[in-house]
C-alpha cells in the first residue's frame, strides 16, 4: 500500500524542504478515507488597492452613483497541486503560516470549495467544524444543540440521550437557556465542538475550534479526538498551538504557499517547521 501511495502521489521537488529531505508519511494502518489528488483551488477576490475601492456596500453604491465600474477581480491560487492519502484512525495536523492554504484545504475536503484542477475523494460525509461554524445566534444554546444534532442525522431519542453530555462537555452551564448572541467567543467555540463531537464522524475537520478554550477544555477535546480516532474515524486539525497538534495527532502536514512542504510524524515535521 505504501508503494502504491508513492506511485499515485509522488512528492514534487518544489514541495521538499531544502534544508533536509522530507521523511515519508507514516505507514498506512487502515482503509483510506480521504484521497487528495493533485488538488488546485483557485478563487476570485476583488482587487481593491485603496480604502475607497474596498468592496463593501456603501462604496459599491458610491461607485454606481459616480458611474464607476466594479473593482477588478483577481485570482488567488490558494492550493497548488496537493496530494496525500488519509486513513481510518489518522489524526492529521495541518500547520503553516497565515495564508498557506490550511483552511482552504479543509473547506475543499469538506466539499465546500470546488477544485480548479485535481480531485478529492472521501469515504463518508466529511464534517467541518470551525470557529465560525453555523449556529444560530438568535436561538438559545438548547435549541442549537437540538438542531445541530438533527443536522448530523440523530433522531429525537438520540438527541435526548446526549443532550446533558453535550452541555456538560461544553461547560456553558445555565447559559444553555440563553441566546447564543450572549455567549463569549470561547463559549461558542466550546459548544460547537461539543455538538460536533457528540457523534462519531467518518471524517471530522477541525479548523481552529480549540483555540479559544481554556486548559481543561483543551484536555477534554484532545481526549475526545483520541476517542474518535479509536472508533475508526479520521480527524484533520488546524491549530496555531503546536502543542495541541503534537499531543493529539499521529501525522502532520506542513503547507507552505499552498504546497506540501513536509508530511510525516509530528516530532520530525514540527521540528522542521519551527526552524523554518
Amino acid at each position: 500500500m505504501a508503494e502504491l501511495t508513492k506511485e499515485l502521489f509522488p512528492v514534487e521537488e518544489s514541495q521538499q524542504t531544502p534544508k533536509s529531505p522530507p521523511r515519508p508519511a507514516p505507514e498506512p494502518t487502515g482503509t483510506p478515507t480521504v484521497i487528495v489528488d493533485d488538488l488546485h483551488i483557485v478563487y476570485r477576490v476583488y482587487g481593491a488597492t485603496t480604502d475607497q475601492e474596498k468592496g463593501n456596500a456603501a462604496n459599491a453604491l458610491m461607485r454606481l452613483l459616480r458611474r464607476q465600474g466594479r473593482p477588478q477581480m483577481k485570482e488567488v491560487h490558494a492550493v497548488k497541486g496537493v496530494s496525500f492519502v488519509a486513513y481510518h484512525g489518522d489524526a492529521i495536523g495541518i500547520v503553516g503560516r497565515n495564508g498557506s492554504g490550511k483552511s482552504t484545504l479543509l473547506r475543499a475536503i469538506a466539499g465546500l470549495l470546488p477544485p480548479h484542477k485535481g480531485a478529492v475523494y472521501t469515504d463518508g460525509q466529511p464534517s467541518l467544524l470551525g470557529v465560525n461554524a453555523a449556529l444560530m445566534r438568535e436561538l438559545t444554546g438548547e435549541r442549537n444543540i437540538v438542531l445541530g444534532c438533527y443536522a448530523m442525522g440523530m433522531n429525537p431519542t438520540q438527541v435526548k440521550q446526549r443532550f446533558d453530555a453535550i452541555v456538560d462537555f461544553s461547560g456553558i452551564g445555565d447559559f444553555v437557556q440563553f441566546p447564543m448572541s450572549t455567549y463569549s467567543s470561547g463559549m461558542g467555540a466550546r459548544l460547537r465542538f461539543a455538538i460536533a463531537s457528540a457523534k462519531t464522524h467518518d471524517v471530522l475537520l477541525i479548523d481552529e475550534a480549540l483555540a479559544t478554550g481554556d486548559r481543561e477544555f483543551k484536555r477534554k477535546s484532545q481526549e475526545r479526538i483520541k476517542q474518535m480516532r479509536a472508533e475508526a474515524g479520521t480527524v484533520f486539525l488546524v491549530a496555531h498551538n503546536l502543542d495541541v497538534i503534537e499531543e493529539t495527532c499521529n501525522r502532520v502536514i506542513w503547507l507552505h504557499k499552498g504546497k506540501i512542504r513536509m508530511d510525516g510524524d509530528p516530532e520530525t515535521v514540527l521540528a522542521a517547521y519551527n526552524k523554518g
